[in-house]
């Protein structure tokens, strides 16, 4: 077996809507493409062996073992390859539980589908599951804790900790979107506008003045001694001679600290004696120049939480620590303590497992131990010289038992340092009772806390720290999102995203919206080219300044990626018809159709999917969404439009030379056809539709029917205004028409158009897209010589894979089937073509220009408009 094509799913996509974060393999089957795992033998024993935990995939059985027994039953090594995948991930602590196999046309292919938490996880759990399946099959021995090992790094490298992941889990809880801003855990929560940011436990509202407080240790220690909290006393040094002088003012014991430091880093406690204060403070220097020397207070580890000014939590930490039994070596109790379930590696876990480094080796000479010593039975045995549960501490929640002292004590601590998200090291005999009382005292303040200890302790009762924080970003009823329209079809997407743009513009929103000839910040070009995909919906999404996208999505960026959002709250399909067909294995209309389904399928309950009642195909996507409906029409007595507004529906149609709206009973008249300039005076039918579609966006989205309106009428089609779409230009005795047309339905549009204009001769120029099948090559040759008197064929520049003579032949064999006397000369140059219909115009012809270049193609027409208007000055 071996992988032919794999893809990764960013958002919704043509395999699934519900699971946006999918890995699309393609997999050729080979020799076992008549192979089932049943024919194998002892294939089914040694996957077993090597996967016992697959015990819990229930597969189609539905029950526990179930995949199993369809491998022992006779299952595909496509199936086989899913499982392993998806179980890879798993044991390397990111579980990911969905998978699909289909078929492909090819009889030895198949697509796997299977699910991801990280995306270079996933990509490898893919390889590796191809390579352990074929060394089953081949018996084999395979190592597979080297694939373990390198996905636990991918894990710990890229996924999110858990103090991130429980404030994006909480949001997704709420509705509230999320972005991904780099590969560790910078995050977007929203969206445009209202968008708020992360990373790990320090927010947009975070104060930098006050971070540098808290990493300064004295500064935050002398505030704190200055508003009356205990603190311990001691000084900072930065020399050994300065170490000496702090000892004798202090007196043992004593504890060594960086000046900067975190995460219990570098930090020495409990030393008794001068020697151990040379290595505690060459340690902290590691870290920092300046070493803090101050008075060990004893007693136990607390952290007191507190956001937005309110103390939401408290955990009792302990360091890594082993309890003797008096027979096995403290080597064999670490190992023993790091089998419990709940340890991993990293953050996978609730906790993490204990490692024996020099830190801990130098514990266990001071107390006269070594790895292999054996203690007596009760006896603890600490491991770490910090609390932290990164280096294998525990926690216990105590957020019951916290004295209302200590309470206010950490909030005005929070409030001192200005910090919004505060963690407060304590140490005290007691957190039940008042700091000042039991002689404890404040060690630390932390800008930002780790959330561990507090969503899954060791012990007692887990607290949901993140909805505070939730709430402090979010407060009740201000908004995380923006409105979402999402623009698809074959034809007329452009057209409609810019139409709808223009609107929202005039409503006075910041609107920010895809095309394909670039992304466009409120009407400012910010990126040029083919710009429908997921990265360009969420460079407008990530934006700051806009409050609402109008986004237009193509087949291509659903296939290779999948949507950039995870909902819409308009979703707008304007036709289909064939295009592209042949490419990503979708090969028929019906195929295609799915894959532009995405789109209504990921509107939100709220919202409205806006589909062609004239087209069969998308007419049909009503069929179980789970949004609401409206619909739009060329013929408002389309039965389909009858039924929808006799149930209540709402529909948009073209009625006795008007766009109306259909609601209830009644018939809003929102515009005459002929008024409208994107229609030509009603000649450009294909426009209307597209009229259609945003006059109903619009009022969805509350516009009045005025505004809608004066929006139709002051969108002037122009090569500013809608590049490639329909640019006509005047010249003193021919028409030039400029259109990116590249499809045959957009063909027989344009031809429907040319048909209504009073004009002579027909000239077109036309050329094949490299990467369609032949017979859309004929078809274009064919429809053209119906439309056009005289045609000149050229080619693009890329002609994607395909010679000139494959995208020719066919071409002009249509052309000659449909009008064998049909003018055609072929010039391969698109520039030079059209310079030579232009050169070449006769009086009162027309000359359809179907652009690639549609930039440099509109610069030659305006060009030579320019000289024929001077020319026509001087006769």
């Amino acid at each position: 077996m071996k992988i032919v094509d794999l893809r990764v799913m960013r958002g919704p996509n043509y395999w699934s809507v519900k699971h946006p974060k999918i890995i699309v393999l393609k997999l050729a089957l080979d020799e076992l493409s008549n192979t089932l795992t049943s024919d194998v033998p002892n294939f089914y024993n040694r996957l077993q062996k090597m996967f016992p935990g697959m015990i819990s995939h229930r597969s189609s059985e539905g029950v526990e073992g179930g995949f199993f027994k369809t491998v022992e039953g006779g299952t595909t090594f496509g199936h086989v390859v899913q499982h392993i995948a998806l179980e890879l991930q798993t044991l390397a602590g990111m579980d990911s539980g969905y998978g699909r196999c289909y078929p492909t046309r090819e009889e030895n292919e198949l697509y796997v589908v299977f699910s991801y938490q990280e995306e270079r996880a996933g990509e490898y759990a893919a390889y590796a599951a191809v390579r352990i399946a074929n060394a089953l099959v081949s018996g084999e021995k395979y190592r597979l804790w080297d694939d373990l090992e390198r996905l636990h790094e991918i894990r710990e490298d890229e996924y999110f900790g858990p103090s991130t992941y429980s404030i994006v889990s909480e949001a997704v809880s709420r509705g509230i979107p999320y972005i991904r801003l780099d590969k560790h855990s910078l995050i977007q929560l929203g969206y445009g506008k209202h968008q708020k940011r992360i990373q790990a436990t320090l927010t947009c509202r975070t104060a930098c003045f006050a971070v540098e407080i808290a990493g300064d240790k004295n500064a935050t220690k002398d505030l704190l001694k200055d508003a009356g909290i205990p603190v311990p006393k001691g000084t900072t040094v930065y020399s050994p001679e300065e170490l000496r002088r702090a000892i004798t003012w202090l007196g043992f014991p004593v504890v060594t600290k960086p000046l900067d430091g975190h995460h219990g880093k570098g930090a020495t406690i409990n030393i008794t004696n001068l020697n151990d204060a040379r290595k505690g403070f060459t340690e902290a220097q590691k870290y920092s120049s300046g070493v803090i020397v101050e008075q060990y207070i004893t007693g136990y580890d607390f952290r007191l939480l507190v956001i937005n000014g309110k103390f939401v939590a408290a955990a009792k930490r302990t360091p890594a620590m082993v309890v003797g039994d008096g027979i096995s070596t403290i080597k064999q109790l670490i190992d023993r303590e790091n089998k419990d379930p709940r340890r991993g590696i990293g953050h996978e876990k609730v906790l993490t497992k204990i490692k024996i480094d020099s830190h801990t080796k130098a514990l266990l000479k001071q107390m006269g131990l070594t790895t292999q010593s054996v203690v007596t039975e009760g006896q603890e045995v600490y491991l770490k010289s910090t609390a932290n549960i990164s280096t294998g501490g525990t926690a216990t929640d105590v957020t019951d038992l916290v004295d209302p002292y200590n309470i206010l004590m950490a909030e005005r601590i929070a409030g001192i340092i200005g910090l919004d998200i505060c963690g407060i090291d304590i140490m005290a005999t007691d957190i039940a009772i008042p700091l000042n009382e039991g002689r404890g005292a404040v060690l630390e303040v932390n800008a930002a806390p780790g959330f561990r200890m507090h969503i899954s302790p060791t012990y007692g009762l887990p607290r949901n720290v993140a909805e505070p924080v939730l709430d402090m970003l979010f407060p009740h009823g201000q908004p995380a999102r923006i409105p979402i329209i999402a623009v698809t079809g074959t034809n007329g997407k452009t057209t409609t995203t810019r139409l709808i743009a223009h609107m929202v513009k005039h409503k006075g929103y910041q609107v920010g919206y895809t095309t394909t000839d670039g992304i466009y910040i409120q009407d400012k070009l910010l990126e040029k080219g083919d710009t429908t995909g997921a990265y360009s919906a969420e460079f407008v999404l990530k934006d700051p300044t806009v409050n609402f996208a109008v986004l237009e999505c193509a087949r291509g960026g659903l296939l290779r990626s999948g949507l950039g959002f995870q909902q819409c709250d308009i979703g707008i399909v304007t036709n289909v018809s064939a295009d592209h067909l042949g490419l990503r294995d979708i090969h028929t209309l019906e195929e295609l159709a799915q894959v532009k389904a995405v789109i209504p399928k990921s509107v939100s309950p709220d919202g409205y999917a806006i589909l062609n009642a004239d087209d069969d195909l998308v007419y049909a996507m009503a069929e179980d969404l789970q949004c609401k409906v409206a619909l739009f029409s060329m013929d408002e007595e389309n039965p389909r439009i009858l039924k929808h507004i006799a149930k209540g529906g709402l529909a948009a149609v073209f009625e006795n030379g008007y766009i109306s709206i259909f609601k209830n009973s009644y018939k809003l008249r929102v515009d005459r056809v002929a008024d409208v300039p994107l229609t030509f005076g009603g000649k450009a039918r294909f426009n209307i539709e597209n009229i259609l579609a945003a006059t109903l966006a619009g009022y969805i989205s509350h516009f009045d029917i005025e505004d809608i309106k004066t929006s139709l009428r002051t969108f002037i089609p122009s090569p500013a205004k809608t590049p490639g779409r329909m640019n006509l230009f005047k010249f003193p005795k021919f028409e030039v028409l400029v259109d990116y047309a590249h499809n045959v339905g957009g063909l027989k549009a344009v031809g429907d158009f040319i048909r209504s204009h009073d004009t002579g001769h027909k000239v077109g120029i036309i050329a094949g897209v490299g990467d369609r099948r032949t017979e859309d090559f004929y078809d274009l040759g064919f429809v053209a010589a119906q439309v056009f008197d005289e045609i000149i064929v050229r080619l693009d520049s890329d002609l994607r894979g395909k010679t000139a003579e494959e995208i020719t032949g066919p071409i002009l064999q249509g052309i000659e089937d449909a009008d064998p006397t049909k003018k055609v000369t072929l010039i391969p140059e698109e520039m030079r073509a059209i310079a030579y219909a232009l050169e070449h115009a006769q009086p009162n012809s027309f000359i359809a220009i179907f652009t690639e270049d549609i930039s440099e193609s509109v610069k030659m027409v305006e060009h030579f408009k320019i000289i024929q208007d001077r020319n026509v000055l001087v006769e």
